[in-house]
Formats: C-alpha cells, structure tokens, sequence
C-alpha cells in the first residue's frame, strides 16, 4: 500500500536525477537546452505521477451508482 512517503521519496529520486543531468550534461553549444530539457522533463514526469497519485488517494467526489433506486439501497 502506498502512503504519504512515497512524494517524498519520488521527489528525492527526481532532484538526484536532476544534479546528474546538472552534472553529465555534454558539453558544448547546447548544453543549456539538454540540461533545461532533462530536468523540466523529470520536474514534469514527477508532478505528473504526484498529481495522478494524489487523486487517487484523496477523490474529491465519492463514486456513486446511478443505476440504483435510492429506496433500493441498504442503510
């Protein structure tokens, strides 16, 4: 079961693999381009996941059958 440690430990395995793209980076004129793209790409990836994750285990709404009496459903 997954809990609230895993934004945290997701969000430390994205800043890791943003200092190694800071750091493996070829170098040369579009050095600058590589790195913003890697580490946009993992910042996005990440939010992404989190935001996913989060809906999941807080819903803002309860599902609710609509197929169903209301007279019909037991207490």
């Amino acid at each position: 079961m997954a809990n609230g440690w895993s934004l945290i430990v997701g969000l430390i395995f994205v800043v890791v693999l943003s200092v190694l793209a800071w750091i493996f980076s070829p170098k040369g004129d579009n050095q600058t381009v590589f790195r913003s793209t890697l580490i946009l790409s993992f910042a996005c990836c990440y939010l992404m996941w989190a935001i996913t994750f989060l809906a999941q285990w807080h819903p803002l709404i309860v599902p609710k059958r609509s197929d169903i009496r209301p007279e019909r459903v037991p207490q």
